[in-house]
């Protein structure tokens, strides 16, 4: 008995010690450091605001002297901003200042664009604040113009006196939402204070709001590829038995895994995370909306990774492999193999000078022609997620898009080449299988198309 109770009190003194010992350790997170995939976040603003001169000095200018615009008036309050204005500002200003006024007025290519705030800051130098005039009033008070009420309207009027440009552009428009920034109170403010002879001036900015947001510098692209990368090796995990159990494992499981992979990385996503099971003899209805994963299921996922304000947009397929198997079907390989083709098309199609519509009808007709099931419904990616630039088709609009679709494709921009081609399966008994694929590609300054970071070419596998 004496000796069952010392060994029991050495047997207790040794757990309380390990667990004193592993209480004293801080998490194996922070023992490690933090995954900082794209730096800290001095050096991403440092990196943006890079972006940003580079967007201001070479792209506006050009754009401006392209849409035919004089002198550019971008009017927005806090927290209610134009969709151009993170094009137009630095990685740490988040909103606008009560009001914030941009004034760009382009002096011709010898003397280029001046740069002016009427309320807001210079953002690091690359824009010139202009403030009202110090007034003193009868009781011998000093105040300068409040930057949210009249005084800074009258501040606009002066500036357009002194440079008497024959037009004004301002952000309205019904076809672009990107260009429509120009809210109705704000209008009314600006055209009270003008008067009716600078008001007759003003006209719509037309696609520059939406050519500044979509253009992107050489160095976006290079950090672009980075980007999609990690979206790679996360939908590479996600559809992989580290996350995946056969018979186990929901659908909903997988989407909270990936969101929660980039909350974990400090990064965000600019929507949830999608994915869903194609399954022999099932029909969508059957599995309903969170199936287990079952060996045999075919997986799609729609994936998007917010970066440096920058979007991401992939969607792959993965594979289930069933008992005894160690490879895909076949049928299902040549499912994806035209999926893969259809991008060959869009890609081979898509270049500067045409139009979202006209890229869209060349390209259904040659997949027509090949023989290919399926619809295009790619769109421009950057700033935005679905960003500024031509449209080229909706899954519901095959036909075309006007006005959106419309819009010409320029160099230096990037795309999400999202489609679909539908096979049927002969392994599943001729059941038509959904390839459903979306990857970005970076159409560079010389009007070269290339991927962003590489396409899927083979299901990613849960073994």
């Amino acid at each position: 008995m004496r000796t069952s109770l010392h060994v029991l009190f050495l047997a207790s003194l040794l757990l309380s010690t390990a667990c004193a010992t592993l209480g004293a350790q801080p998490p194996h997170s922070e023992r490690a450091g933090p995954q900082r995939p794209f730096g800290t976040l001095r050096q991403q603003v440092d990196r943006q605001q890079a972006w940003l001169k580079e967007r201001l000095e070479v792209a506006l200018p050009k754009l401006m002297r392209q849409h035919g615009v004089e002198l550019w008036v971008v009017a927005m309050r806090e927290y209610n901003e134009d969709p151009v204005f993170k094009a137009l500002v630095s990685g740490r200003t988040f909103a606008a200042r009560r009001r914030t006024l941009f004034v760009f007025h382009d002096m011709g290519p010898d003397k280029g664009v001046v740069r002016l705030t009427l309320g807001g800051g210079a953002q690091g130098g690359l824009y010139e604040p202009r403030r009202m005039a110090r007034e003193v009033d009868g009781g011998g008070t000093v105040r300068t113009a409040e930057p949210w009420g009249p005084e800074q309207w009258q501040m606009l009027k002066q500036v357009l006196e002194e440079r008497q440009p024959k037009s004004v552009a301002i952000n309205v428009s019904r076809t672009f939402a990107f260009a429509d920034g120009l809210t109705h109170g704000e209008y009314e403010g600006m055209t009270e204070a003008l008067g009716p002879e600078w008001t007759a001036r003003l006209k719509p900015s037309g696609g520059l709001p939406v050519d500044l947001l979509a253009w992107r510098s050489g160095d976006e692209e290079r950090f672009f590829a980075e980007e999609n990368k990690l979206a790679w090796d996360i939908i590479g995990t996600a559809f992989s038995n580290t996350v995946i159990t056969p018979g186990v494992t929901r659908v909903n499981d997988v989407e909270w895994w990936m969101s929660q992979r980039l909350n974990d990385l400090g990064l965000e996503t600019w929507f949830h995370p999608m994915v869903s099971v194609q399954r022999q003899g099932a029909t969508e209805q059957q599995l309903g909306e969170d199936p287990i994963i079952q060996r045999g299921d075919v997986l799609h996922c729609d994936f998007g990774i917010t970066a440096l304000r920058l979007n991401t947009d992939t969607q792959h397929m993965g594979y289930v492999l069933r008992e005894g198997e160690t490879d895909v079907p076949a049928g299902l390989k040549q499912a994806l193999a035209r999926s893969n083709r259809l991008q060959d098309l869009v890609v081979e199609e898509l270049r500067p000078g045409r139009t979202g519509n006209e890229v869209l009808r060349t390209v259904l007709g040659r997949m027509k022609q090949e023989g290919i099931d399926g619809t295009v419904y790619s769109h421009p990616v950057g700033l935005n997620g679905h960003g500024a630039g031509a449209i080229i088709g909706l899954w519901d609009r095959q036909e075309g898009v006007p006005g959106n679709g419309d819009h010409t494709i320029i160099p230096s921009m990037w795309y999400s080449v999202e489609l679909q081609a539908t096979s049927p399966v002969p392994e599943w008994g001729g059941q038509r299988v959904r390839s459903a694929q979306e990857e970005d590609v970076i159409i560079d300054a010389s009007g070269r198309v290339r991927w962003a970071w590489q396409r899927q070419t083979g299901f990613h596998l849960v073994r």
